[in-house]
């Protein structure tokens, strides 16, 4: 079966009790829609367990691309680097802005877990396209800024999947369906717009993780 699920946010316990509830075996797949650290507790043990298992795909959220730099800049300082003043004024904003339960999981880490922790977020692809059940989809972040159906989905640039929210009623594809996270939705349950799927209900703040499983639309929520 292919699930997809988004921003978990360091939420691991509610994690492990959605891959529970929907037996996630290793004959299924995962999609994960970016926004998995940050926030709650555990981010780290979210991004280990997901590098260990070759059926979880992560695209990348935006919290997740200022990690994977910010992360980076601090192992190279930690290891005598030169101080960036900039990165660490950025780094001291992050960390007010729920960064902190991310930093403080990677300092612990020894050197290779730290590379490999990274190597995992910088990995991260910026979209999905599938089919499943004859159906096309595009899974990404957040939307496509600047979208035009004339450009390449290669063409677009990183902050481009994961800066602007989808706008629900606007049909960005006569031939496939989007699905995102990023913005709670409304309703606190997963929502359905104009060619598109909203599936983030708020899990980092006090709302429910969902994960939607694509060959018969069954929604999960925990």
């Amino acid at each position: 079966m292919t699930y997809v699920i988004s921003d978990i946010h360091g939420n691991y316990g509610k994690l492990k009790e959605m891959l529970e509830k929907i037996r996630f075996s290793d004959d299924d797949l995962l999609y994960v829609l970016g926004d998995m650290v940050d926030v709650g507790d555990e981010p780290i043990e979210v991004l280990l367990d997901f590098s260990m298992r070759s059926n979880v795909y992560p695209i990348i959220g935006e919290c997740d691309l200022r990690a994977a730099k910010l992360l980076s800049a601090f192992d190279k300082m930690s290891r005598g680097g030169e101080p960036d003043e900039e990165c660490i004024a950025e780094m001291s904003v992050w960390v007010n802005e729920g960064g902190k339960p991310t930093l403080e999981g990677f300092r612990i880490l020894d050197d290779d877990m730290k590379e490999g922790i990274i190597d995992y977020l910088t990995d991260c692809t910026l979209y999905e396209e599938l089919t499943v059940n004859g159906k096309d989809y595009l899974l990404v972040h957040a939307g496509i800024a600047d979208f035009s159906p004339d450009t390449d989905m290669d063409d677009y640039q990183p902050e481009d999947f994961v800066s602007e929210p989808l706008d629900s009623e606007r049909r960005y594809f006569e031939d496939k369906i989007i699905i995102v996270g990023h913005t709670p939705t409304e309703s606190g349950k997963i929502e359905y717009g104009n060619g598109s799927i909203m599936i983030d209900c708020g899990a980092s703040y006090g709302g429910k993780l969902a994960c939607l499983r694509l060959e018969d639309g069954k929604e999960f929520y925990v």
